[in-house]
């Protein structure tokens, strides 16, 4: 398995493979072929190809892929195969959104627990999760066995955030922050910016357009 040259944008669509293929498991679909799982999920066939040959060949001439199979594959290939604990700092409107998000139920994701510094939060729950002094936050993260960390706060303090995540030994970091993230280590931070996001949409609405609406 050539692990070294994966880039981000690849585990990306296999978890988007992945979720296609469970929606043919849903419906009892045994095999499914690349050209077959492009069409029906708008997708390149010639790319699902290339994008799984990194990780070894699960296609069978004349058949394709066996879902089951294939499902397993992707599953262990991105980790899903073992429970997530994940904290959520910041308990404002993102993060309790984030933690009442329904999405995460059907993964192997699960909130354990919430930070902030207000203290009028501190000690009130979210559904079932708990919300924590962020100056607990090495304490019950060992305790929960927490390993993924997600940051909802302004951008002022993010900075500050993320060392009180790595001091505590967790390696995988989501900021939903409006800012870049200085990272020392080892340390995998995805910012995920809805501000840049929309400008990117804002852009394109931009350009002048054809008769057939197309750039």
């Amino acid at each position: 398995m050539k692990v070294e040259k994966i880039s981000e944008l690849t585990t990306n669509r296999m978890s988007i493979y992945l979720r296609c293929l469970n929606a043919l498991a849903a419906e009892n679909v045994k095999t499914v072929s690349s050209d077959g799982l492009a069409k029906r999920f708008h997708l390149n066939s010639a790319q699902i190809r290339k994008d799984l040959a990194y990780f070894g060949e699960f296609g069978v001439r004349g058949v394709g892929y066996y879902v089951d199979e294939l499902r397993e594959h992707l599953t262990k290939i991105l980790g899903l195969n073992t429970e997530h604990c994940v904290a959520i700092i910041g308990a404002g409107r993102l993060g309790t959104a984030l933690a009442d998000y329904y999405g995460l139920t059907q993964t192997n994701f699960s909130v354990a627990a919430m930070f902030d510094a207000d203290k009028e939060k501190i000690g009130q729950k979210i559904g079932d999760v708990e919300i924590f002094d962020i100056k607990d936050f090495a304490r019950i993260a060992k305790r929960d066995k927490i390993d993924v960390a997600v940051i909802a706060v302004p951008a002022a303090v993010a900075q500050s955030v993320l060392e009180i995540i790595t001091k505590a030994g967790i390696k995988a970091v989501m900021n939903f922050a409006p800012t870049p993230l200085k990272v020392e280590g080892d340390v995998k931070v995805k910012t995920v910016d809805l501000t840049i996001s929309l400008e990117s949409l804002s852009y394109f609405l931009a350009q002048p357009t054809n008769s057939n609406g197309k750039n």
